[in-house]
C-alpha cells in the first residue's frame, strides 16, 4: 500500500485555536464516566432471602433485642449502604464539547502531530499491510481517520495495539490525546472542516 503524504492548508479556525486545558480534562472525565457499567450491586435486608418473622418477643429473653435475622448486623445479613446500580453518564454543553475537540486538534497541529494523506486503502486487509504502511510513515502510536466505512482499514488495523480506525462521525478528544499522531485522509480532512466550521 503506497500512501501519498499531502500538506494541505489546515483552516486556522479549526486548528489553530488556543488551547483549553480544563475543557479537554472535562471532555475525557465525561467520555471514561458515560463508559462505565455502573452496574455494582449488593443486597440490603430487604433483598436478602429469609427474616420474615421476628427471631424471638421483643422483652423477657435476656438477649438483644431483634426484628429480623437478615439485620446488617447478623451473619448473612444485608449490606449497609452498599452499592446499588446507578448511571454514571452525563453530558457537556454542546458548545463546550466542541470547543474542547478544537483544542484538541489544535494542539495536535501545533505538536506537528497530524499526517495528511491522499488516500489510504490497503490492496487487502492484513495486518501486515497496514503495519509497514505506518512504518514508512515513521509512526508508531496513531488514530486513523477515515471519510467513509472501509472494512479493509479496520480490519488491517484492529490487531495492531497502538493504532484504532474512527470515522469522522466517531472522533472525540479521549482518542485524539491517547494516540500520538493523527493520521487523516483528505476526505476525512474535508468532513470534519464542515462538521466544525463555526
Amino acid at each position: 500500500m503506497e500512501v501519498h503524504v499531502i500538506q494541505p492548508g489546515l483552516k486556522e479556525e479549526i486548528f489553530g485555536i488556543k488551547t483549553r486545558p480544563h475543557l479537554l480534562h472535562q471532555a475525557v472525565v465525561m467520555q471514561l464516566a458515560n463508559r462505565r457499567a455502573g452496574s455494582a450491586a449488593t443486597k440490603s435486608k430487604g433483598f436478602v432471602r429469609g427474616g420474615g418473622k421476628k427471631p424471638w418477643r421483643q422483652k423477657g429473653t435476656g438477649r438483644a433485642r431483634a426484628g429480623s435475622i437478615r439485620s446488617p448486623i447478623w451473619v448473612g445479613g444485608g449490606t449497609t449502604f452498599g452499592p446499588t446500580p446507578r448511571d454514571y453518564s452525563y453530558r457537556m454543553p454542546r458548545r463546550a464539547r466542541r470547543e474542547a475537540l478544537l483544542s484538541a486538534l489544535s494542539t495536535k497541529n501545533r505538536d506537528g502531530k497530524i499526517i495528511v494523506v491522499d488516500t489510504f486503502e490497503p490492496e487487502e486487509a492484513k495486518t501486515k499491510i497496514m503495519a509497514k504502511a505506518l512504518a514508512d510513515l515513521k509512526v508508531q502510536s496513531a488514530l486513523i481517520v477515515i471519510a467513509q466505512p472501509d472494512e479493509r482499514i479496520e480490519r488491517s488495523a484492529r490487531n495492531l495495539p497502538k493504532v484504532k480506525v474512527l470515522r469522522v462521525e466517531g472522533l472525540n478528544v479521549y482518542d485524539l490525546l491517547r494516540y500520538e499522531h493523527l493520521i487523516l485522509t483528505e476526505g476525512a480532512l474535508r468532513l470534519i472542516e464542515e462538521r466544525l466550521a463555526a
